[in-house]
């Protein structure tokens, strides 16, 4: 059912409880629809129920949990045809959570993830097939960060939109803010964030969550920005190395590869001089995502102790194996391996560290056994600038065999320095097993280097000014820091390390920061108050009788330092609100006086507003006794002149034959001498006046008469 605009739409930013989906202005819009008639109501109930259907139903299909994503290339194109409905979990949406009660679930969501590969913007589209339903989305940088962070790390938040509108929605050069925040579809709120700055070598997860109560689905589509995501590494066969038995071989990718590219019967690859056939293959990622970075490949029979070649061919499904932006590894690519002699398995690598890490991954060339890796990490120890130790160790162990082990440290490496991992015989009373069941000898390193953390804190200082204000900024969170970020809300970033911003508008400013290393990153906010707008502004009478004074009210605004009143008559004065003054009268004509108020403050700063006063000579309200409305700007119009203190006024003129030619409650609406359109003819018309005098209150009632004159 497509709810369009007329959906409730709370359920999104409130908390829901078991009888309304909403509280606030959301539950009184439920309550009125609840009672204008029961149609609405079995339309409450119907939402009721499939937003509880929704939160209780884990996400769990593939691409619908940041650990499963869509790997994205470049200008690819995403179609969705449907939604499946999920979503229990709460995303932290800074600037937005929490307010007003609101939270922000993962409803009906897809994620997808992709890396940056040249820094600029980022620009996208989501295109609802029914463009009545409300998406939503978020991007996040999980560089260096599990993919399920996203639900408790605000620190992750890179940009989103959150509005209730409906329509496309997306990232683009004309979006509005960083952020817009849940909203009422009717409130208009912008549906396009403006397109973030993104980072080469960060990794992003964006989810696009549906709100709408309808399975309906859309379209994802990217372009637009500066930045780079398409996938320039070109694929390739990084390693190979064979089992115990040598029937099977482990293959390593030099990058995530598609795991619908890999034909599982094996034909993707073949053995140099037919030692063997490749009769199956599978991926070792593919039951959980959508891409891969190892294969594990099974032989027809073993291969004896010597030197072998894989080679990539195109298989059953008429391709190599493909990466993420459907390039293939060319055919007939191989890589040498051996099938050895059994020997222990040495020490190989450490997996390239992430910030701050509190382990760190060994990597081997054959599977270990996990039985003979001590719990208490006891098996290994560790050196170097600081003091840190092992705490624990484990491996993924699938089938009881993992190909690495997680050493875990009492503490997070913060600084930079070099280490070395040692290989011991721990509190089991061995080293480690590889599955062939050798023993790797005590004694053999690795090492690696750790990189400092870095601080995006702010530092500021304002130069005030008249009419633009500038902000001097710095930030001095490290020496290792390479890239700096700024965004200054609606005007152009900065990649520099301490920019100046020049702002042409007053008010309060957020500035963003985020920085990075190439390994670690970090973002901040400040929030500078640019409150020195001034603004002069006054009221007082538009006209005054013989009898006025004129009264001004000063409603001028800013850090004022002083006022200086110009009456226009050659009077002035210095005080805030000025005492009420008496213009001289001028019985032969009315007069104009201009006054002026220019206030000041204390950085010099000036602003001037001007009002005319105008000083009538005559404020005694009479009737012409003749008038000729022949078109010569003279004694045009008969009308009440100088009504200008008459209240509930109505003047009223009539023929000699008691016909009501004019009326008006308007005295400065003017009779012309016709009726209907039509000029009357000369003569003498009979006119009545009522009205209430503004001073005194007294009714005041009169009659007439005047000639017209051709």
């Amino acid at each position: 059912m497509n709810q369009g605009s007329d959906r409730l739409p709370s359920y999104r930013l409130e908390n829901v409880n078991p009888v309304f989906p909403g509280n606030g202005n959301a539950a009184r819009r439920v309550l009125w629809l609840m009672t204008k008639t029961f149609a609405w109501l079995i339309f409450f109930l119907t939402l009721t129920i499939g937003l509880n259907a929704q939160l209780q139903q884990a996400c769990s299909l593939i691409g619908q949990t940041p650990q499963t994503a869509f790997p994205v290339c470049g200008t690819s194109a995403f179609i969705q045809s449907t939604v499946p409905y999920c979503g229990i979990k709460e995303i932290p949406v800074p600037g937005c959570s929490g307010v007003q009660g609101v939270t922000y679930l993962d409803l009906n969501p897809y994620w997808y993830k992709f890396t940056c590969f040249s820094t600029g913007t980022l620009g996208f589209t989501i295109t609802p097939n029914d463009l009545g339903d409300d998406y939503d989305w978020q991007l996040f940088d999980i560089t260096g960060h599990d993919p399920s962070e996203v639900f408790t790390n605000p620190g992750l938040f890179v940009c989103g939109n959150w509005s209730g509108s409906s329509g496309l929605t997306g990232a683009a050069a004309q979006g509005v803010g960083k952020v817009q925040c849940a909203s009422d579809p009717r409130a208009g709120v912008p549906t396009f964030s403006k397109w973030p700055t993104i980072i080469k070598g960060h990794q992003y997860l964006l989810i696009v969550s549906h709100f709408t109560i309808s399975q309906s689905g859309y379209s994802l589509s990217f372009g637009g920005g500066s930045a780079s995501i398409t996938d320039t590494v070109q694929p390739h066969l990084k390693s190979v190395y064979a089992s115990c038995d040598g029937k099977q071989l482990y293959v390593r990718l030099n990058k995530k590869m598609k795991c619908s590219s890999l034909a599982t019967n094996g034909s993707d690859f073949k053995i140099g001089a037919g030692a063997a056939n490749v009769i199956a293959a599978s991926g070792g990622d593919c039951s959980l995502g959508f891409d891969l970075d190892s294969l594990h490949l099974s032989l027809d029979q073993p291969l004896p102790p010597g030197q072998y070649t894989l080679v990539a061919q195109d298989g059953t499904d008429n391709n190599t194996l493909l990466d993420n932006c459907a390039t293939p590894i060319p055919v007939g690519e191989q890589v040498s391996f051996s099938v050895l002699p059994l020997q222990p398995t040495p020490m190989d690598s450490v997996q390239p560290l992430s910030c701050k890490p509190g382990f760190v991954r060994l990597i081997f060339r054959k599977l270990i056994d996990c039985h003979s890796i001590a719990i208490d990490g006891s098996d290994f120890s560790i050196a170097g600038n600081l003091p840190v130790t092992i705490t624990g160790a484990a491996g993924d162990c699938s089938n009881g065999l993992t190909d690495h082990i997680d050493l875990q440290l009492s503490s997070p490496i913060y600084m930079a320095g070099i280490y070395q991992v040692t290989l011991k015989t721990g509190s089991d009373g061995n080293s480690i097993i590889d599955e062939c069941g050798q023993e790797t000898p005590a004694g053999a390193t690795v090492g690696f280097q750790s990189y400092d953390t870095v601080s995006a804190a702010i530092n500021f200082l304002v130069h005030w000014g008249c009419r633009q204000d500038s902000i001097f900024l710095q930030n001095n969170g490290g020496p290792s820091i390479i890239s700096w970020q700024w965004d200054f809300q609606d005007l152009p970033g900065s990649n520099l390390q301490n920019p100046t911003v020049i702002y042409n508008e007053f008010g309060d400013k957020t500035i963003h920061l985020t920085v990075s290393n190439g390994v670690c990153s970090d973002s901040a906010a400040v929030l500078v108050s640019l409150d020195n707008a001034l603004k002069s502004d006054f009221e007082t009478q538009a006209l005054l009788c013989p009898a006025d004074k004129a009264s001004f009210v000063n409603h001028s605004t800013g850090h004022i330092a002083g006022w200086n009143w110009n009456f226009g008559d050659g009077t002035f004065d210095t005080n805030e609100m000025p005492n009420d003054h008496n213009y001289p009268n001028n019985p032969m004509a009315d007069k104009y006086y201009p006054v002026t108020l220019t206030v000041t403050d204390s950085l010099g700063c000036s602003d001037t507003a001007t009002r005319i006063v105008k000083k009538l000579h005559s404020c005694v309200i009479a009737v012409p006794n003749a008038f000729t409305p022949n078109g010569d700007g003279i004694n045009d119009y008969l009308y009440p002149l100088n009504a200008f203190k008459a209240d509930n006024l109505i003047f009223r003129v009539y023929n000699r034959y008691g016909q009501l030619v004019f009326e008006t409650t308007d005295w400065t609406r003017r009779w012309d001498g016709t009726l209907g359109g039509k000029p009357q003819g000369p003569g003498t018309f009979v006119w009545t006046l009522q009205y209430t005098d503004h001073d005194t209150g007294q009714r005041v009632v009169q009659k007439g008469s005047s000639v017209l004159i051709r």
